[in-house]
């Protein structure tokens, strides 16, 4: 009869450990390196790249969001100060002459 093994359980990193890891490769180490090292699947280390990438082009998309989003109220606002001109100048001309 064959013992029971214990289930394997995912290891959790947390956000600190990862970014030390992606700043390791933005250093010039090679994943494999810094894997052997650390003890970590270098697949992870990968996943891990992939994944703050894709969080970096979404904070690009949204600051351009956000700088379109500012000038269009700026446009709002010059638009609604032109109607105000337009409707003064409207009423002082509409007056009987």
């Amino acid at each position: 009869m064959q013992p029971k093994r214990a289930p394997k359980t995912r290891r959790k990193y947390d956000a600190d450990f990862k970014t030390e890891v992606l700043k390791m490769l933005d250093s010039g180490q090679t994943a494999a390196y810094v894997a052997n090292a650390l003890g970590v699947s270098e697949n992870l280390i990968y996943r891990w790249k992939s994944v703050n990438q894709v969080g970096k082009k979404v904070v690009a998309g949204q600051s351009e969001l956000i700088a379109e989003n500012q000038q269009l109220k700026d446009r709002v606002r010059q638009l609604e100060t032109e109607r105000e001109i337009l409707k003064k100048a409207l009423s002082i001309f509409s007056r009987a002459t």
